[in-house]
């Protein structure tokens, strides 16, 4: 098997100067001058020019200033505008052209295909939530209307409706450079919601971050919008991540990645003196529950199928199936040596970053010497800097007795559990932390087996499948990414999908203000043409 990621060509020159001004604070563009960071070309390691400078401290204060001087003057937009803002973003992304899927490649080493799906994906839902700014459901608007005759006491006039919280500071995502990171999914659902931006761009794609940035600051400038709707920082350490999460003019966070980053700035976060909250996605290792019928109907099918999920990007997928769980006998059997076929063949991958592939080595290194974990299979072995994929495997008795067994390995790794009965599947998923993603294999032979544990799973899961893998996170109305925690930090909410946007909002209540003074979508009956719970009943504006 080829692998297509070594193939990436080296980032053309002459799309950034010697010295480009990469900080985008508002409308100004400089150079940054607090160390450097610089991308590495992820198939060699070799570093790419040019060299970014890191913001300063004065820096993240005039970034948080002009998106603090934002808040009101972009709320107050009419719907109309926010959401034309975002389809400019779209097109500008789409102008830049090869230029940005080509960086891109040198700086991650994923291939082609898959940067322009992303490239699609990242446009995509900013057009999908121009469309629920339009709609204006995300305002939750409710009128209950005085009743001053009743007795034994009158009810006030009280309307409602979600405004924005405020500046959302938002961490770029080293495995989604184009989709969760600098016009991503977390900016996209803040900008929506009428919230400034200030994002912090990921030191393994800050070309691609740059490119990105530019196209939202130009989209800022073709749309009239408040300057301070946008910023651009990068961080050649700690301290502006930092930072960016304890200034009093941040009131919330979106992050994407490990555990432990996520976990850091959530306690920065409630330190505070006004603390804030992190929705931050962090560790999940997402259960693959086989039940009999289905193993023995197609187990080979699914092996294979489950062998391409798990290496799909190198296994760089916070939905990675990287646990399966099954009962003992022919059928789990046939299906590890299935498996342990496909993933034989299964060239060694180019991963993200030196650094993701070390924390894979080390992680499938302390799988391999446990002496609890037998070896299933490992892919071909690659020249050069790869992530060779892993597959393991243990005991349910094992698995309960040993945490560390339950531990994100970031890559092309898995571990099959074998269970005694149902009652060990029930007790490994009882086992586990929360988790973003279940899949269940089954067929209908298996309902009555899968009825008993959906209670379970829903306490600990975001999304359930059957018959797929998670590894394909649709940006739909009905998306659920999100667990919890530690998937996510908070379970509540997602960071895909058009609910996404209910993070960065919250509602606001005006009891007998008069009709003058209220926000025009609360006038009166209400908006027309926008959904309003008048009295109970939802309705469409002033149409019943």
């Amino acid at each position: 098997m080829t692998d297509t990621r070594t193939l990436a060509a080296p980032a053309p020159a002459g799309i950034f100067p010697a010295s480009p001004a990469n900080l985008l604070i508002g409308a100004t563009a400089k150079a940054g001058t607090s160390g450097v960071v610089r991308g590495i070309e992820a198939a060699t390691g070799a570093e790419l020019e040019p060299a970014f400078g890191g913001a300063t401290a004065a820096d993240l204060d005039a970034a948080c200033a002009l998106a603090a001087a934002a808040v009101d003057p972009y709320r107050a937009l009419p719907l109309e505008a926010r959401a034309a803002f975002l389809e400019k973003i779209a097109a500008n992304i789409l102008e830049i052209g090869d230029n940005l899927i080509v960086r891109a490649m040198a700086e991650t080493g994923l291939p082609r295909p898959r940067l322009e799906g992303e490239r699609g994906r990242t446009v995509g839902q900013l057009c999908l939530f121009a469309g629920v700014v339009r709609d204006g459901g995300f305002l939750d608007l409710r009128i209950d209307r005085s009743l001053p005759e009743r007795t034994p006491l009158p009810r006030s006039d009280l309307r409602l409706r979600n405004v924005p919280v405020g500046p959302v500071a938002v961490f770029g995502a080293s495995n989604f450079p184009l989709a969760f990171s600098v016009a991503g999914g977390d900016t996209t659902s803040a900008l929506a919601a009428g919230c400034p931006v200030v994002v912090k761009a990921h030191s393994a794609h800050p070309g691609t971050s740059l490119l990105v940035g530019e196209a939202v600051r130009k989209a800022v400038a073709d749309c009239g919008m408040p300057e301070g709707v946008f910023s651009l920082l990068y961080d050649s350490g700690r301290s502006i991540g930092q930072g960016l999460v304890a200034d009093p003019r941040i009131a919330a966070v979106g992050f994407t990645g490990s555990r432990g980053g996520g976990t850091a700035l959530m306690k920065i976060a409630a330190a505070r003196e006004v603390p804030i909250p992190v929705y931050a996605e962090m560790s999940s290792i997402n259960p693959v529950v086989l039940f009999p019928a289905a193993l023995a109907a197609r187990g080979a099918d699914i092996a294979r199928a489950f062998v391409g999920s798990l290496v799909l990007g190198a296994g760089q997928f916070c939905t990675n199936p990287g646990l399966v769980i099954a009962v003992e006998g022919e059928g789990l059997d046939g299906f590890i040596a299935a498996a342990a076929t496909a993933l034989g063949v299964q060239d060694a991958a180019t991963m993200l970053t030196p650094g993701i592939l070390a924390a894979y080595d080390s992680g499938v290194a302390k799988l391999a010497v446990n002496a609890a974990v037998g070896i299933v299979a490992r892919g071909a072995a690659g020249e050069g800097p790869k992530g060779q994929a892993a597959l393991f495997t243990t005991t349910a008795d094992a698995f309960l007795a040993d945490r560390a067994l339950h531990e994100e390995v970031f890559g092309a790794a898995s571990l099959v559990v074998r269970c005694a009965g149902p009652a060990d599947v029930e007790a490994v998923l009882g086992a586990l932390e929360g988790q973003l993603t279940a899949a269940l294999f089954m067929d209908a032979g298996d309902h009555d087996a899968v009825r008993p544990l959906l209670p379970l799973l829903e306490r600990k899961v975001g999304r359930i499948l059957v018959n797929g893998f998670g590894t394909g996170v649709e940006v739909c109305h009905a998306m659920v990414h999100g667990g919890p925690f530690p998937s996510t930090a908070d379970g509540r909410s997602t960071s895909v999908g058009s609910l996404a946007i209910a993070r960065f909002l919250r509602p606001v209540c005006y009891q007998d203000l008069p009709d003058a003074l209220l926000p025009p979508e609360l006038k009166g009956e209400g908006a027309p043409n926008m959904p309003v719970r008048r009295d109970g009943k939802l309705v469409r504006g002033s149409v019943e």
